[in-house]
């Protein structure tokens, strides 16, 4: 037998030999130089990666350790299912069995997720196309598909993995899912209770038991996470009304053995209720003790409030941020009289340093430009760090609607202790649209729109939009681009080109239009971080377009001044808006004043505009809204005021429980024709929908309208009405319900208890 031949088979190390090396080596080889390496068995890895991983190079001496080496290091890679080692004179072979690669995954049975979520929890766990394929891995898929569906109240659920295997050493992986039901809470207890009734408490929580709104607010699945959050906000209700030493003992969470029902028992004990007895204040307070004195919110002879001190705290460490101590420490040490249950704080307050901002950084705008963020930012680099500079940048970037959250962190520079790095980590949302939809409400009957909207155009900051409106009386096309930052210091251009066509409301139908045609500039000028007056002018062109059962009016406007009038108006007005949401807001005012003034052309006129609406919260979750309308218009220069720029009422949005528009005077076709004064009322108390969860746009409300349009001599006639309705930004579109009862009316009057308004673009 050939020499050669037989030291080649005995000279052969095997992945499960391995580990033999590394203890009592079972096939021992005599030391010899290496003169070649070569490798055997790839099919897809790249040689290259082999040599990388070999603790053995041409020239070196191959010893048995370094063979075990070379072995664990190709093993470790996860790409073989088994390695061996074998020599053939002095060169070494490396004969390696690479593991199946995934070409395929695959889910059936899966409707809860959609593809491509399952697809991002399987590549977490290190499972995705073109990856080595292992058992082991696919155990672990199994585990995080079921941990997803268990998430979601799916407890039943069952995941079945198949194995196919295909040409080229590649698998395709199935996984088939059983989803079953969906695991309902069908109880809450609370144990240990005696202050609060059980129902009280169970109010609180986002979890509840199955109603009628549970298959959109989805509260009846349990989630561990929701659990977590339902307890504090529990602890909070006990801390915020004296309960010092509440806590929550346990809970148990316990499924049916069918996994369909869910019970939950949480034990609770309340301990005593504790009166604050006193404040003390300890430590640096920067020589400015009655400022933080008058920032205390803890309230001396009142029940402990954990929501009084938490503001307490937040407001101190504000204050002193103000002066650029941005690392400021506000200790609470409570002093607690469990004889009489009482308790006395002392807040030890430390400003440590103070620091400069020197570098703002901003991360997460990949299409918005830098600039475009930088010029809403009240704190700059190189000055003092100061709080409220800094929460209103965050407030102004977020105001932008660009983004989906705006976070800002402060880190410390290295080995400078008085500088900061503020961090501005921005999610992006789509801000460009193109919609055709559909709507219908009770006024305008069916309405089609076709639109195109960029809020953000290239990532400049600038809007433009294009939209097309069709309804019964009503149709518009308006082309309209505004750029926020015209100048650097933040006023605003707006140019709007616009066509309206616009019928009244009259009860004989008809087909006449009043159209109107223009272009317009308009300018936003900033006095204040609140604050902004509007400035403008446009040109108009309005024609009365005769038709069936056209108003007198219309014909007598049309008879003395013609059909056509052309008009330059000029405009000027003033906004402040204070409020905290502008979709939802719950506190807040909102104030517009505007003036449109017509000195040319050939309609005359002077019009007034004035709109206040101010929101308190009253309760937990519970809005007042009150809006006030105002509205005046005066012709001059011999000339009437337009009757086609007069104010309409009723419906919507105005008076609710009469129909749109047919409040006011009437002419003696008995068309109404609105009036050239307005005012309207509106009060509302919104209360969130039982079940709904954190959904804060679906909310029901009571109201109360008062208000009318009039003409110039003519008798004040308020109408007003009571009602209940429902508000909510659906998934589809805004949706909003209202059931109006009318208590001031005149006969004639229309009535239209019911009034709705469905849909936006779908």
């Amino acid at each position: 037998m050939n020499k050669h031949l037989i030291r080649f088979r005995k000279r052969t190390v095997s992945a499960v030999a391995a580990l033999a090396f590394s203890a009592n080596l079972a096939w021992a080889v005599d030391p010899f130089p290496v003169r070649d390496i070569r490798v055997e068995g790839l099919q897809r890895v790249e040689a290259g990666t082999v040599f990388a991983s070999l603790p053995l190079k041409v020239g070196d001496t191959y010893t048995d350790e370094k063979g075990a080496a070379a072995i664990r290091a190709l093993f470790s890679l996860g790409l073989f299912k088994d390695v061996r080692l074998e020599t053939s004179g002095d060169v070494l072979v490396v004969i390696v069995e690479e593991r199946p690669t995934v070409a395929d995954v695959q889910f059936v049975g899966a409707k809860e997720f959609e593809k491509e979520a399952l697809i991002k929890s399987l590549r977490e766990v290190g499972l995705a196309d073109g990856r080595p394929y292992d058992k082991a891995l696919t155990d672990r898929a199994e585990q995080e598909l079921k941990r997803q569906y268990i998430n979601k109240g799916f407890y039943a659920a069952e995941v079945v993995t198949t194995v196919t295997p295909i040409e080229r050493n590649r698998v395709n992986l199935t996984f088939t899912v059983t989803e079953g039901d969906v695991a309902k809470i069908k109880e809450i207890r609370i144990v240990g209770n005696k202050a609060f009734s059980e129902s009280t408490l169970r109010g609180l929580f986002q979890q509840d038991t199955s109603g009628w709104l549970s298959w959109y607010t989805k509260s009846d699945r349990y989630s561990r996470a929701k659990l977590n959050a339902d307890l504090e906000t529990l602890r909070s209700y006990y801390l915020s009304r004296g309960y010092l030493e509440f806590r929550v003992d346990s809970t148990q969470v316990a499924i049916s053995p069918d996994k369909q029902d869910v019970s939950i028992a949480v034990n609770v004990t309340e301990g005593e209720r504790f009166t604050v007895t006193g404040v003390r204040l300890e430590g640096n307070l920067l020589e400015r003790e009655d400022e933080f004195k008058s920032l205390i919110a803890i309230k001396v002879g009142e029940p402990y409030n954990v929501e009084d001190l938490t503001e307490t705290t937040r407001r101190f460490t504000d204050y002193f941020a103000n002066f650029g101590y941005a690392f400021a420490r506000v200790d609470v040490r409570p002093e607690v009289d469990r004889v009489n249950n009482r308790v006395a704080f002392v807040l030890q307050v430390d400003p440590s340093r103070r620091a400069y901002v020197r570098r703002i950084n901003i991360s997460g705008n990949d299409k918005t430009r830098d600039e475009v963020i930088r010029r809403e930012l009240r704190q700059t680099e190189a000055s003092w760090y100061d709080g409220n500079r800094i929460k209103l940048s965050r407030d102004r970037v977020d105001r932008l609607g660009y983004f989906t959250s705006v976070a800002v962190d402060t880190t410390e520079v290295p080995g400078v202790p008085d500088q900061v790095d503020l961090n501005f980590q921005v999610a992006e949302k789509p801000t460009g649209s193109f919609t055709l939809g559909a709507g219908f409400s009770s006024a305008d009957k069916l309405a089609f729109n076709i639109g195109m909207k960029q809020e953000n155009a290239f990532g400049t900051g600038n809007y433009l939009a294009l939209d097309l409106n069709t309804s019964k009386f009503n149709t518009v096309l308006v082309f309209s681009t505004t750029n926020p930052y015209f100048t650097d210091d933040g006023i605003s251009q707006a140019l709007d080109l616009y066509y309206r066509s616009t019928k009244p409301y009259t009860d004989q139908g008809g087909d006449y239009r009043i159209a109107t045609a223009g272009a317009g500039v308009r300018y936003g000028v900033p006095f204040s971080e609140k604050d902004r007056v509007f400035f403008g002018a446009a040109a108009e062109l309005t024609r009365i377009i005769p038709g069936t059962s056209i108003p007198a009016v219309y014909l007598a406007y049309a008879d003395e001044f013609g059909y056509t009038s052309s008009t330059i108006p000029l405009t000027i007005g003033w906004s402040r808006d204070d409020r905290d949401s502008g979709l939802v807001p719950t506190k807040g005012t909102f104030q517009k004043l505007a003036l449109e003034w017509g000195p040319l052309g050939d309609a005359r006129y002077v019009k007034g505009y004035y709109q206040f609406q101010f929101y308190a919260t009253m309760f937990r979750d519970y809005t007042f809204f009150f809006n006030t309308d105002l509205g005046y218009g005066a012709g001059y220069s011999g000339k009437p005021f337009p009757v086609f720029k007069n104010f309409y009422s009723g419906g919507l949005g105005s008076v609710r429980g009469f129909e749109q528009n047919s409040l006011g005077p009437r002419d003696v076709t008995g068309s109404y024709i609105g009036g050239n004064k307005k005012f309207t009322l509106n009060g509302e108390f919104y209360v969130p929908v039982p079940g709904t969860g954190n959904d804060r746009t679906l909310r029901m409300f009571t109201f109360a309208d008062y208000g009318n349009v009039f003409g110039e001599n003519e008798k004040i006639q308020p109408r007003g009405s009571v009602g209940l309705g429902v508000n909510w930004i659906s998934p589809m579109g805004p949706l909003r319900f209202v059931y109006a009862y009318p208590v001031i009316k005149y006969a004639g009057d229309k009535i239209q208890n019911f009034q709705f308004q469905i849909g936006s673009s779908f």
